[in-house]
């Protein structure tokens, strides 16, 4: 697309009628479900966490656990957590929350009459009961640190909780909207009482748009309101000099790095990949590509999230990388490089293949759709490919990613690790419940891979949000989720034009 027209943005509060429109928020695909059991993909979490409410909420900057529906809780012992839930919570329907909504809800995500895709998130949960109306009582089988955190998972009413999938979004929620429509391409969400949140301001109108031009030709022109993480770097400048557009963003918990099949050859030596990661220019590619809006990564931890510890970013270094991959007995080097078919990460991948060119290795790159992509990583058909943690809210995810325990298809581990001190540190963080302890224990776990590069960390994206002058307000979370549309002012405020 060239430079974008001027002079017809329409950015005003009303529709054609007079009557102010739902604020607009455009997304690239549709929802798979907006059953909250079911719901897996970014669009549908989002949107189910606008819908819904979990005992607890991610905190949008640190991302650590924070009482939403609950009012408190509290540690009986090392397996039993005590939480009270808020007083005079109701559902969109009016029906109050009670203990046993909770009790019923977590019970259905582990049912396997159910068959919810969070089964995993509960598998620690030996039992859940309520004592009275405001108490529900969680006891695990054992040691689990990230309880508070699984906890976020959507509450539903109690005569709902095991029944069977309404990918309509039909269930009862607690969030601060609820669904009015739901068509292919068309979502919309209205503002709704008596939740965890107060009545927001405004209406939602969530709207399919897959083609990037499309989309920002309808933020230009006045129709859309707010996207996120949708439009290339390369055309932000012309978006932000657009009146009534404004270009925001805001450090992320994202992780995008390179998956290497430790099963292939030479990918299993540690020096190999060592070298691999010395022939990334991150610095560059952030500052090019990206138009400066994501960071060098310094390890598996994005510096927003809790958990992170500092360390200088990975080096650039090709004279190290020759060297290494000589002392390997490596002198040249032949590996498929996946990654998706956007534009950008295709630019990405031939840039990285260039560098690893310089040093001997060529790089094949092949392009695929997601599910491609997916299918060809869990049966090992790969050497290399590029990837993004988009929602990294729990360091405790590696553990699905990177234990041994979990290799296709018993899990996520695609590289085939198999690193028994890497194991054992990613068991200890997951039985600690203490956030200081655990974030110690997972300092070790990003200084392991440092030393093995296991994954090849490569940068952290900003959260990026393109907003129109009624949305200015608006904020992802660290995650990029959307809740922060609830808050939005009722009206334009005087200090803006």
């Amino acid at each position: 697309m060239g430079a974008l027209g001027t002079g017809c943005g329409r950015h005003g509060e009303g529709g054609a009628d007079g009557a102010e429109r739902p604020i607009e928020l455009l997304v690239a695909n549709d929802a798979e479900t907006l059953d909250p059991r079911f719901s897996t993909d970014g669009v549908a979490v989002r949107v189910t966490r606008l819908v819904h409410a979990g005992l607890f909420r991610l905190d949008p900057d640190t991302l650590e656990p924070r009482p939403y529906a609950a009012q408190g809780y509290r540690w009986r012992d090392p397996l039993t957590l005590e939480v009270t839930l808020r007083d005079g919570l109701r559902f969109h329907s009016g029906a109050p929350l009670g203990a046993e909504d909770v009790v019923a809800s977590l019970r259905a995500y582990g049912s396997k009459a159910v068959g919810s895709r969070h089964a995993r998130i509960v598998d620690a949960v030996a039992e859940v009961r309520a004592e009275g109306d405001r108490i529900v009582v969680v006891r695990l089988a054992r040691p689990h640190g990230t309880l508070l955190t699984d906890l976020e998972l959507p509450i539903l009413r109690r005569d709902q909780a095991a029944s069977p999938p309404a990918p309509d979004g039909s269930l009862d929620g607690l969030g601060p909207y609820a669904i009015a429509r739901a068509t292919r391409g068309d979502l919309g969400l209205v503002p709704a009482d008596g939740g965890v949140l107060p009545r927001p301001a405004h209406a939602l109108a969530i709207r399919t748009v897959h083609d990037e031009n499309a989309r920002a030709l309808r933020l230009e022109a006045g129709r859309a309101d707010v996207e996120v993480n949708l439009v290339s770097p390369t055309l932000l400048p012309a978006l932000a000099d657009q009146p009534g557009l404004a270009v925001t963003s805001r450090p992320a918990s994202n992780l995008t790095y390179v998956v290497v099949d430790e099963e292939h050859g030479a990918l299993g030596d540690a020096r190999v990949r060592r070298a691999l990661s010395l022939a990334v220019d991150r610095a560059t590619l952030c500052r090019t590509l990206f138009d400066g809006r994501a960071q060098p990564a310094s390890g598996l931890i994005a510096p927003a999230h809790w958990a992170h510890t500092d360390a200088p970013a990975l080096p650039f270094d090709p004279a190290a990388s020759r060297a290494l991959l000589a002392e390997a007995g490596v002198p040249s080097l032949h590996v498929t490089l996946l990654t998706s078919t956007d534009r950008l990460r295709g630019d990405v991948a031939r840039v990285i293949a260039q560098g690893l060119a310089d040093l001997g290795v060529t790089a094949d790159v092949v392009t695929l759709e997601l599910g491609t992509m997916l299918a060809r990583l869990d049966a090992g058909d790969f050497d290399l490919a590029i990837l993004q943690l988009p929602e990294m809210s729990e360091p405790n995810t590696f553990r699905h990613f990177l234990h041994s325990a979990f290799i296709p298809p018993a899990g996520g581990n695609r590289g085939r690790v198999r690193d028994a001190t890497l194991d054992a540190l990613l068991d200890q963080g997951d039985a600690l419940t203490d956030p200081t302890a655990r974030k110690a224990v997972y300092a070790q776990v990003e200084a392991r891979d440092r030393d093995q590069l296991h994954w090849i960390p490569l940068w952290v994206e900003d959260q990026v949000a393109v907003t129109s002058v009624r949305a200015r307000a608006f904020v992802p979370s660290a995650e990029g989720r959307w809740l922060g549309l609830a808050s939005l002012p009722p009206s334009l405020p005087p200090s803006l034009p």
